[in-house]
């Protein structure tokens, strides 16, 4: 009878008592810290992961799949591929208050394509002829030429809708109509979010996001162990990564992103203005020692600019094959044995690792390289901005974005007239063949021209405590988007 009692007892207790509530703040890590917040101002991934689809919207947006989805757009639709009518959501303010409506739009695509605009991606922009407001809650948007790929243009961060009341301070105060405003800034430590009251949609579960700056592998590993973060979304110790799966307290998350890892080559070097001299760096190159050296295992060779996991990606990777005996055969023949090239290095583990496994192989054809290892607003505004370089080891995680070979004074310097016809071809084709028959055309002019030394594709590996979810696997844009993420009740 008392050890009924005492049960009974006990199962009271636990009916009385309150579940816990699941945890409604998140502790992110980043490699980099963004230079500032301005997704529409700065060339920077970093910004995008903070603030894409968490601060600032656009008309359209990218799912986790890749695929464009419904924005501040509800609905679109165009007869022609000329003309694109898009139908805005209602009830949609600003963090500030203000309402969100046609004439925002034209604002900020207008403040994108001016001529003094410092948009990085401006040639999102350059096919719009006009923007008008049919309506409050409706805009036409006139091309110069069909394009059926202008709703995917229209969900890059680059082309966020952007508060005209607040855009002097959007760089280090943003203001946009996303879950999650702006909360603090502490430089060198960390950014904070806050949940959003007066979001138009769904609200998101977390109430503040906190994104901490941690590049050094170590310690990303370090405070990973120690529970100083919840979250690093891409994580920069993959040497670590078997131990942490073999966490229980921890999940590991492999998955793929739009990142083409380059050594890229500056064209208005006089030796790698030459064909032949490009080429012999490429064929001096063997992919998987770098991908297993610096990456310990993660990552895809490419052999052009072009993710591997895209329905139309061509492997090229045969056409810059590793063979060194052929890269001194090259070099010879340019004229070009007593070679020696600057390596600017920015400061992620991919390049600074990397870095050192190109010079070495570099090394062993002849080509000596003098390394310079850089902070990131350094490389920025050195090597992306002034193009003050030879060589340079990056990741470039925009999605399709194989027309950057065609963009004049971009930091490559990169010229062929025939990518160029292929690329107009692209922007003015609708059909899904005839599209697909182009962007694979265009891989293999890259290819052939040995336009950079192409690596691998950079993989997302991330790791988080294990009650998380909701976070992206895959990364079809450089972005942390937490409108999903939550803990487990």
């Amino acid at each position: 009878m008392l050890a009924k009692l005492m049960q009974a007892a006990a199962a009271a207790a636990v009916l009385a008592t309150p579940a816990l509530a699941a945890p409604d703040s998140i502790t992110l890590a980043m490699v980099l810290e963004p230079p500032n917040l301005d997704p529409t101002g700065g060339a920077a991934a970093a910004i995008d992961e903070v603030v894409y689809a968490n601060v600032f919207e656009g008309l359209t947006r990218i799912a986790p799949d890749g695929g464009v989805q419904p924005g501040l757009a509800e609905s679109w639709d165009s007869p022609d591929g000329k003309t694109y009518t898009f139908r805005l959501r209602p009830d949609v303010t600003f963090h500030d208050g203000s309402a969100f409506d046609a004439q925002d739009v034209i604002f900020s695509l207008d403040r994108a394509r001016a001529p003094d605009s410092t948009n990085a991606q401006k040639t999102l922009f350059e096919g719009i002829e006009a923007v008008e407001a049919l309506d409050p809650l409706t805009v036409r948007i006139t091309l110069k030429a069909p394009d059926g790929g202008f709703p995917f243009k229209m969900a890059w961060g680059d082309a966020v809708m952007v508060d005209q009341a607040s855009i002097q301070d959007i760089a280090t105060r943003p203001v946009g109509t996303g879950p999650f405003k702006f909360g603090e800034w502490r430089q060198g430590d960390h950014i904070r979010l806050d949940a959003f009251e007066g979001y138009w949609g769904r609200k998101p579960a977390l109430k503040t996001a906190t994104f901490r700056f941690i590049a050094d592998p170590s310690a990303a590993f370090a405070a990973m162990m120690a529970g100083d973060i919840d979250a690093f979304p891409i994580y920069p110790a993959p040497e670590t990564l078997t131990q942490l799966q073999a966490d229980p307290r921890f999940k590991v998350l492999v998955g793929t992103t739009e990142g083409e890892t380059i050594l890229a080559m500056n064209h208005k070097q006089p030796a790698l203005a030459q064909a032949k001299v490009r080429a012999a760096i490429a064929h001096a190159i063997n992919r998987q020692e770098i991908i297993d050296g610096a990456m310990f295992g993660y990552g895809t060779p490419i052999g052009t600019h072009f993710a591997p996991h895209h329905p139309d990606y061509v492997d090229l990777t045969a056409k810059s094959q590793y063979d060194p005996e052929l890269s001194k055969t090259l070099l010879a023949e340019a004229g070009a044995e007593n070679l020696t090239l600057r390596l600017a290095l920015p400061p992620t583990p991919y390049a600074r690792r990397g870095g050192e496994i190109v010079a070495a192989e570099l090394r062993a054809v002849g080509i000596q390289t003098r390394i310079t290892n850089m902070e990131w607003a350094q490389w920025l505004e050195q090597v992306f901005k002034n193009a003050d370089y030879d060589l340079t080891i990056i990741s470039h995680v925009e999605p399709m974005d194989i027309g950057i070979y065609g963009r004049a004074n971009y930091y490559f310097n990169y010229r062929n007239p025939a990518f160029d016809k292929v690329m107009a071809r692209l922007d003015a084709a609708t059909e899904p063949a005839e599209r697909s028959a182009l962007l694979k055309q265009a891989q293999q002019i890259l290819a052939d021209d040995h336009a950079n030394a192409f690596l691998f594709q950079l993989a997302k590996t991330g790791v988080a405590k294990a009650e998380i979810e909701g976070l992206w696997e895959n990364a079809p844009m450089p972005a942390n988007d937490l409108t999903a993420v939550h803990w487990k009740e």
